[in-house]
């Protein structure tokens, strides 16, 4: 790629999409949790306290990592790395369980997933290394291997909470980021061999993933088990039909889905605001895309260019999973929208990576395309 070191003003469509999407995102959060945080917290204005709480802290990272040069970034990447690993052993011995998982570092009010940090840790590595020995690719076990064995170590810890959708994030961006580099598909093939059967064990020997399996076959043939959740949803999208109900409006948020304002927030959108809502959002999301992939491919070096690919990747595979769980499209997983799901540390960890992608924009030669 050619050298190109001006600073120049970031991508202001891509901070506005942010923007209008972080705006969406805590109105819906109030919206969709305000029920939930009366009637077991006591408080309607629980769930959007804290949230409003971690705003500032949110763009306070944007701006700082908007402002320092990601090719700093790059050099400390094998220290967040290294770090991340010992956040995700440390989790395992002395964090909190919660709802059977231990995936929580609490420390005072403030509590985290070292998961987050993982993913941009995971991003910022694999693109500085790979754009230093990019054409050892060609080889699969001195190019190839040595990324998937890193990416065995975080699979494997991030299974003992367990974290099944973080580690599949983490895995998809960082395919992502290989193919962008040159991997080879043939690779990819040879690791699918041992991948694939890893898989139906993981679902095999977890009664919980398999009840889930089984449920997303046909939620409704257990409505008041492991199906409860994709039918309230389906009933909250349903019912949502064009125009939606209203903002404020939604009925399923009134204790019928769980955690609403969490990973099934994608549902109670679609019910007050209707299919065009839904589809706004949809838009935004891959104008998000868009600007992402022009910050990639106008990147002055190959270790920006991976990194916006990495990054608009976190989001794009977020979001598909997420629209795919609630829609009943695929099993049931944790997975929170972007901009939107409540979760305070999450959103910072986030904007933290969009700032490093409008930083990347402040490099990028947009002359190119």
């Amino acid at each position: 790629m050619a050298s190109n070191t001006s600073k120049k003003p970031f991508d202001f469509l891509l901070f506005m999409t942010v923007l209008i999407l972080l705006c969406l995102g805590t109105i819906m959060v109030f919206s969709a949790g305000a029920p939930h945080a009366s009637n077991n917290m006591g408080d309607t204005y629980y769930f959007i306290k804290k949230q409003l709480m971690f705003l500032p802290l949110a763009f306070l990272a944007m701006f700082v990592t908007m402002n320092i040069d990601y090719r700093t970034l790059g050099k400390w990447s094998p220290v967040f790395l290294v770090g991340s690993i010992v956040l995700l052993i440390f989790v395992l011995l002395f964090g909190t369980v919660v709802k059977g998982a231990r995936r929580w570092i609490y420390i005072g009010p403030l509590n985290f997933q070292p998961s987050e940090i993982a993913k941009l840790s995971v991003i910022l590595f694999f693109s500085y290394s790979l754009s230093k020995r990019k054409n050892e690719l060609n080889s699969f076990f001195k190019g190839f291997l040595p990324y998937l064995l890193i990416l065995g170590i975080f699979g494997v810890l991030l299974l003992l909470e367990p974290h099944l959708s973080s580690t599949i994030v983490i895995f998809g961006v960082a395919c992502i980021i290989l193919f962008a580099a040159g991997a080879k598909i043939s690779h990819f093939m040879l690791l699918a061999v041992p991948a694939i059967p890893g898989l139906v064990a993981l679902i095999i020997f977890s009664p919980y993933r398999l009840r889930r399996l089984v449920s997303f076959l046909d939620p409704f043939k257990d409505m008041q088990g492991d199906g409860y959740q994709v039918v309230q949803s389906l009933y909250a999208i349903g019912s949502g039909g064009l125009f939606g109900r209203g903002l404020g409006k939604s009925m399923q948020k009134f204790l019928y889905i769980p955690e609403p304002y969490n990973d099934f927030i994608f549902s109670i959108l679609a019910e007050e605001m209707g299919f065009i809502g839904v589809v706004a959002v949809l838009l935004l999301f891959l104008v998000f895309i868009w600007r992402g992939v022009k910050i990639a491919v106008n990147a002055p070096d190959v270790f920006g260019s991976l990194v916006a690919i990495g990054i608009t990747s976190l989001v794009a595979i977020q979001v598909i999973i997420n629209v795919a769980v609630v829609t009943s499209s695929m099993p049931v997983t944790g997975m929170p929208l972007p901009l939107f799901s409540h979760g305070g540390t999450s959103l910072v960890f986030l904007m933290s990576g969009i700032g490093i992608l409008l930083n990347i924009s402040r490099y990028a030669n947009y002359d190119r395309i």
